[in-house]
């Protein structure tokens, strides 16, 4: 599951969400635009030399194995990763900018929950940083089941229901775009199912949502997928096209015979 990293304080003036609009040419604004990103850490590549760019409204599934240079790319994306070089925009301004603190929602791998407070405390005092109101929390509360749960601490919750709360201290700001890492790690299927449900709902409503997970199954709830090995982008595609080119409905061996493919062909060989 995953802990919320917060932005820098937020100012007491919550300024409203500005709706993400067409870019020139009457074309979707991209929330997200990554150049020739590369990250390294000593003598070692954890990303090389990415491009891509993830349209608003959109879930975009970032997947590959553990150790691929995924949590690297969100911590870019959010702009609390140095990199080494290439650019990096986020709704138009540059990733980790100040102005983006009440836009941009990051759930990462370790939660990251007051113990001594009860679980709608928890929402609240998140919410209040971006100016909601209990209302607000009380949704978020209930969009990761936890309704049951408002007035137990957060230290006597199990530890799904605890990473649940983390979530909910994300969603409550109702972020323009929002990172999960590996949220669903941990959680019942019921429980999975439903947050997809939730996620697709958010979707829909505008926010651009980028979630990453080693698990190939949860690529079929996305809408666009980005598929990362040893630091290098493979490729940018659809569930659909991803079981194109691999041949199968499977999307695990998709992605297994796309690697294959990708080692015949040479590096960037298969990226697109």
């Amino acid at each position: 599951m995953s802990h919320r990293a917060e932005m820098p304080a937020p100012s007491p003036a919550v300024r409203p969400p500005v709706p993400a609009g067409p870019a020139p040419g009457g074309l979707p604004e991209a929330s997200v635009t990554v150049e020739k990103l590369s990250v390294r850490r000593g003598k070692a590549d954890v990303l090389q030399d990415i491009s891509f760019s993830i349209p608003a409204g959109r879930i975009t599934g970032l997947l590959g194995p553990s150790g691929s240079g995924k949590t690297t790319l969100i911590r870019a994306l959010v702009g609390v990763q140095r990199i080494t070089g290439g650019e990096v925009r986020v709704l138009g301004r540059p990733a980790g900018d100040p102005s983006l603190r009440h836009d941009v929602g990051y759930v990462t791998q370790a939660p990251s929950v007051y113990r001594d407070l009860s679980v709608l405390d928890n929402v609240r005092y998140f919410g209040a940083m971006h100016g909601r109101s209990r209302a607000d929390a009380l949704e978020a509360v209930a969009a990761v089941g936890l309704s049951d749960f408002l007035k137990r601490k957060a230290g006597d919750l199990s530890g799904g229901q605890f990473n649940r709360v983390s979530l909910a201290c994300a969603l409550v700001s109702k972020p323009r775009l929002l990172f999960l890492d590996e949220p669903t790690v941990g959680l019942d299927p019921v429980l999975r199912a439903d947050l997809w449900a939730q996620f697709a709902d958010m979707a829909a409503a505008g926010t651009t949502l980028v979630i990453s997970s080693h698990v190939m199954e949860e690529a079929g709830h996305c809408d666009s997928l980005l598929l990362l090995r040893e630091a290098r982008l493979l490729a940018q595609l659809t569930p659909a096209e991803l079981r194109r080119r691999g041949g199968t409905d499977d999307l695990e061996l998709a992605f297994l015979r796309l690697i294959q493919a990708e080692g015949t062909a040479g590096p960037g060989g298969a990226a697109r």
